[in-house]
């Protein structure tokens, strides 16, 4: 066995019950803490980011391509969907799939009222909306969970469906049920207008989708605009690896007509990026403040065992021991320290983890977070990353303490009281 490690370990079991003994707790304590709220800091994180690009991803793709144009209105000059489009997209290496989609601004009225004396009210409420046309392609798997009643249409129907979702908020506001009618009246010259069955209610708690988004059939959108099924207001790319969006963007620009703009989700809603990427500022700083926390607290504790083995140290000298053997004899007792202290923190931090993860205990403010709850996502090689930056550099900042131990005189240290 390791002479320094053997010594480390003498000096461990003879302090139980000591001072020094209760100084160690206090640092495997301060360690654990620190790793533990770092580890769920990082788990909310990544549960904040995934839950609500989820929530975007729900509606718009990851490259949304479009005709090239100045206006700024919801309504896209219409593209045509022909076999060198398709071939393209569906040939791009990283394409996972595609849909293609068109959005339409109109007014909704209510037809049915949810209960009999609400029926005069809610047909004197109207809304404006922006209708979001989609086809069998949509990925409705993915959108249902955002589904709080009902269903979503059903766009297998010969000509158009007359079935439609609409938001919570939407349907609060003109007194709407699953099953109720309204007449949706699109905004062009002349007005054109249709009767729709109200399918489904979501909710994103995203107020970009929450206060005006309607999907429904894209070939009512075709049949109001006179298109032909050929004509879409724009195709909507998934693709297989976000880290390489910017790349797949400018490869689309190259290959794709001069006359079509291709647009980054990231972009498009670049205010709810821009938060996502604050909260992995302050994430980082937090980490930052922690280990120099758990630094600090090594280093005096190491300070500590030092002053009271001082007469040991000098004994050691005594007899012929090198500052080499002494100083891995404290660099031992720190690591072990550390050890300990990052194995209560993995423990702690993903036991509560796990805790809100299943049983969802922590509650959100939906309209000011987005969602119900705090999210919890457990991303593996994040936690082995912690553990392993907190051993290197907390690790490192044990050879500050015991630098001082060169500098110590044997005779001194053996009369030292």
């Amino acid at each position: 066995m390791n002479l320094s490690f053997f010594i480390s370990n003498r000096i461990s079991v003879k302090s139980k019950g000591s001072f020094s003994s209760t100084i160690n707790r206090i640092a495997i304590i301060s360690i654990a803490l620190g790793l533990a709220i770092l580890i769920i800091a990082f788990m909310v994180l990544y549960g904040f980011k995934s839950e609500i690009k989820s929530k975007i991803y729900s509606f718009s793709g990851h490259l949304i391509i479009s005709k090239y144009t100045l206006s700024t209105s919801y309504e896209e000059t219409s593209i045509v969907l022909d076999d060198s489009l398709i071939h393209t997209l569906e040939n791009y290496p990283l394409t996972k799939r595609f849909q293609p989609y068109a959005m339409k601004a109109g007014l909704v009225r209510n037809l049915s009222g949810s209960r009999p004396e609400e029926t005069s009210k809610a047909n004197e409420e109207i809304q404006g909306v922006i209708f979001k046309g989609v086809d069998h392609r949509f990925d409705t798997s993915h959108f249902k969970k955002h589904i709080i009643s009902g269903r979503f249409p059903d766009l297998s129907k010969d000509g158009y469906s007359g079935e439609a979702a609409f938001s919570r908020k939407v349907a609060r506001y003109l007194r709407l049920n699953t099953g109720d009618e309204v007449m949706i009246y699109f905004v062009q010259n002349p007005p054109r207008y249709r009767k729709l069955k109200v399918a489904g209610i979501y909710e994103t708690g995203l107020e970009e989708f929450d206060e005006k988004i309607v999907l429904g059939d894209l070939d009512l959108i075709r049949r109001i605009n006179n298109w032909s099924d050929s004509l879409a207001g724009g195709v909507e790319l998934f693709i297989k690896d976000m880290e390489q969006l910017e790349s797949a963007e400018n490869d689309l620009w190259n290959k794709l007509g001069v006359d079509l703009h291709v647009d980054k989700v990231t972009d498009r809603y670049i205010q709810i990026f821009d938060w996502l990427n604050l909260l992995n500022r302050n994430v980082v700083i937090l980490l930052g403040i922690i280990l120099f926390v758990a630094g600090t607290s090594i280093i005096s504790i190491l300070l500590i065992l030092i002053m009271e083995r001082t007469r040991m140290i000098g004994l050691l000298k005594a007899l012929g021991g090198e500052n080499k053997l002494i100083r891995s004899v404290f660099i031992w007792s720190g690591i072990q320290l550390i050890v300990k202290g990052l194995l209560w923190g993995n423990v702690t931090g993903i036991s509560l983890g796990l805790i809100q993860f299943y049983l969802k205990v922590i509650p959100l403010d939906a309209t000011t977070y987005y969602m119900d709850h705090v999210p919890i996502e457990i991303n593996t090689p994040t936690i082995l990353g912690l553990n392993l930056l907190i051993l290197f550099l907390i690790g490192l900042t044990l050879f500050i303490p015991v630098s001082i131990i060169s500098r110590v005189s044997p005779v001194k240290a053996i009369r030292f009281d």
